[in-house]
């Protein structure tokens, strides 16, 4: 490998030095977090790794693993899904319902804005059945996609929050949840912004409140329990820069949207994203062994972003190392080495430099005499 030293202008400062810069909020609830979307950088936290009862932002999940199947293709927006006798609300007035009739059916993206614009129960279940056979055999699902994704501190016993013994989750997991959510969902995030659904003649809206009052705000989901007290999944983007918030057991409705409120407020106020490096950013021309061409051009495969405080002012570096020994044939968008972010010396983010072409083999008398030419200037 060859590593090439860059200077930049770029601010930057690592997650344990952001912890330390400045003091987070103090709130009455019973665990919070505050993470940067692109980074994964935890900006402010409470009692972040505490399994808790996390109600219906449990749904999260459950969405998440029908987005999944949608954007895979085994499952369409148009399928018809049973509200079997199990699943239906009958009405009740106890739990939150998207109120589909017994032993009637609704469509895939009915049911999906039915769980995450009215935290509907009723199709929660409906559609854990559906995939799953039974609520219970999806909760197995469940757990497999959070182990999947790193939620360490979670275990999934239904899909929709409903106390149970066992149910738990943190609210660190949660904003892990909330950041695949976003990333792998595609156009089916839009539905987390949505302020109202009607289905069955009946009009519900949105419980998360700060879609209603802060326009930079566009998801993701709310719950409540008297074990879980009120919880919130927030997330909130402003410029270029996005941070999702999780309050698990706050005192009521409007504490969880003022803490939520509070928490982006500090963040946005304090802190911000640079771009290192864009994407597809032109790097350098490489040589290419016994490839049909002798070289091949090659960019960073995604934007390198760094989240620094804003009354920080070191420089950062980056290092840019690469193979030197590249031989045909070559993918476009393979990976041929690192573009490294450090601050002190140390490395704190980093993303692939990939080929941008495709370099097929060369023939076979061509390589050949790359062959000889090599062996020839060894002997030197």
């Amino acid at each position: 490998m060859k590593s090439i030293a860059i200077t930049t202008g770029a601010l930057l400062v690592s997650s344990t030095a952001l912890a330390a810069t400045i003091t987070p909020p103090e709130m009455d609830n019973t665990a919070y977090i505050l993470m940067d979307y692109d980074t994964g950088v935890i900006l402010a936290e409470k009692n972040a790794d505490e399994p808790l009862p996390p109600a219906s932002l449990t749904k999260m999940m459950t969405s998440h693993i029908i987005e999944k199947k949608l954007l895979s293709g085994e499952l369409k927006e148009d399928d018809q899904i049973l509200m079997s006798e199990n699943a239906w609300c009958r009405g009740s007035s106890s739990q939150s319902c998207m109120y589909v009739p017994v032993n009637s059916t609704a469509s895939v993206i009915d049911m999906l804005r039915g769980i995450i614009i009215q935290s509907g129960n009723d199709a929660s279940k409906a559609m854990a059945e559906h995939l799953a056979g039974s609520e219970q055999a999806f909760s197995i699902l469940m757990n497999e996609e959070a182990k999947s994704l790193g939620m360490t501190n979670t275990n999934f016993v239904n899909a929709t929050g409903m106390p149970a013994e066992g149910h738990r989750s943190s609210a660190r997991d949660l904003a892990t949840l909330a950041r695949a959510t976003i990333n792998q969902g595609g156009d089916y995030y839009k539905l987390y912004s949505e302020q109202e659904f009607t289905f069955n003649n009946i009009t519900q809206g949105n419980r998360n409140a700060l879609l209603r009052t802060d326009p930079t705000v566009d998801g993701l989901k709310t719950g409540h329990t008297s074990a879980a007290g009120y919880c919130m999944a927030a997330s909130s983007l402003r410029d270029d820069m996005r941070l999702i918030a999780v309050i698990m057991g706050s005192k009521s409705m409007q504490d969880r949207a003022d803490q939520s409120r509070e928490l982006f407020n500090w963040g946005f106020g304090h802190y911000e994203t640079q771009v290192v490096a864009p994407a597809n950013q032109a790097v350098d021309t490489l040589p290419v062994a016994f490839g049909q061409q002798n070289s091949v051009k090659v960019a960073t495969g995604e934007a390198l972003k760094v989240l620094i405080a804003k009354t920080q002012k070191n420089k950062i570096s980056s290092i840019i190392n690469i193979s030197d020994d590249i031989q045909a044939p070559v993918a476009k968008g393979q990976e041929v080495g690192r573009m490294i972010a450090l601050v002190d010396g140390k490395s704190v983010a980093s993303v692939p430099i990939v080929a941008t072409e495709e370099i097929e083999k060369a023939n076979i008398f061509k390589r050949a005499w790359q062959h000889v030419v090599q062996w020839v200037k060894n002997l030197f």
